[in-house]
């Protein structure tokens, strides 16, 4: 893994909004790095841990391309999922290749940064732990169910997420990489499922409470069905907020562009809607909303955080501090 001279930029979260904002910002002179989640336990991912007791790679391998450097034909073989074949079925290669090198070193996060080696990683990937952990969640009617996977499905108010095992030490050095850090930042993504998990430990709500750095949140465009029903951009702060135990979150970006009246009849369709910024209330806890125009239009539809738009955003942010 390579870093480059420039700002220190840290980046956390996982699912798909961690890799866009990983695209964008290897393309300026930062020197970044992610801390990831790896408490998924659905598909590949789930059955690769159930096999062989290894942290989740799955958020883990969509980082490492995010990062790479290397041939597209490459690249599209690390992402490749098999569609037929018995074992093989639904298992992406990648994931399989993480297994593999975890097998060979004895230990998940040095087979992280072998395999960063040969795909030319621009930057650092820190596991938010090198365990086997998972997820747990408690709901406001006091309903505790286990797996990230499961969670979603429960459509409760989520109270909150813990681990299981209730102890788990982060890697050192992704909390390192926090008290080091210029910029933070926590990215779009699953607020229960897939960015909370990162900041829960008591190391690193102590590194984020103290460090120096700039702390910024990435706020979803969309509310997600069975996580953030009815959210405002208010809430996903207090959540936030609620879990590291400190008001940490400097400035929260949205995007301020107007979203099309036919692009929210197609969210409705998931029981999803645009997520309101309150400014009023952020402004009362003491955040900062950064608006721009963030986002595009995808080919099925969707409405996404836009790579080159949002990396620009931050890179003009952490050079100006």
């Amino acid at each position: 893994m390579t870093n480059v001279r420039g700002p220190k930029v840290v980046v956390i979260g996982g699912g798909t909004g961690l890799p866009v904002l990983l695209r964008g910002l290897r393309q300026f002179p930062v020197n970044l790095s992610a801390i990831v989640t790896v408490s998924d336990d659905g598909g590949s991912t789930g059955r690769l841990r159930q096999d062989y007791s290894i942290p989740a790679p799955g958020d883990i391998r969509k980082v490492i391309a995010s990062m790479s450097d290397v041939e597209p034909t490459l690249l599209k073989l690390f992402e490749h999922r098999f569609e037929n074949g018995d074992g093989l079925s639904g298992h992406a290669l990648g994931n399989l290749i993480l297994a593999g090198m975890t097998s060979v070193t004895g230990d998940f996060y040095k087979g992280i940064k072998e395999i960063s080696k040969v795909f030319n990683v621009k930057g650092r990937i820190y596991p938010i732990a090198n365990e086997n952990m998972y997820l747990k969640a408690e709901f406001e009617d006091g309903t505790i169910v286990r797996g990230e996977s499961k969670i979603p499905l429960v459509n409760k108010q989520i109270k909150r997420v813990y681990y299981d095992p209730p102890i788990v030490q982060p890697l050192p050095e992704a909390v390192e990489a926090i008290k080091r850090a210029e910029l933070i930042v926590v990215a779009p993504g699953s607020l229960y499922t897939s960015i909370l998990p990162n900041l829960i430990s008591r190391e690193i709500k102590e590194a984020l409470s103290h460090t120096k750095a700039k702390k910024l949140y990435i706020c979803n465009i969309m509310t997600q069905y069975g996580e953030t029903n009815g959210y405002a951009v208010s809430d996903h702060v207090r959540a936030l907020h609620d879990h590291v135990e400190s008001s940490f979150v400097d400035s929260v970006v949205v995007h301020s562009e107007r979203i099309e009246r036919t692009i929210k009849q197609e969210y409705k369709k998931e029981r999803a809607e645009p997520v309101h910024c309150d400014d009023h209330i952020l402004k009362a806890l003491g955040v900062d909303v950064l608006e721009g125009d963030i986002a595009s239009l995808q080919e099925d539809g969707t409405l996404k955080h836009e790579e080159h738009k949002i990396a620009k955003l931050l890179y003009e942010l952490v050079n100006k501090s």
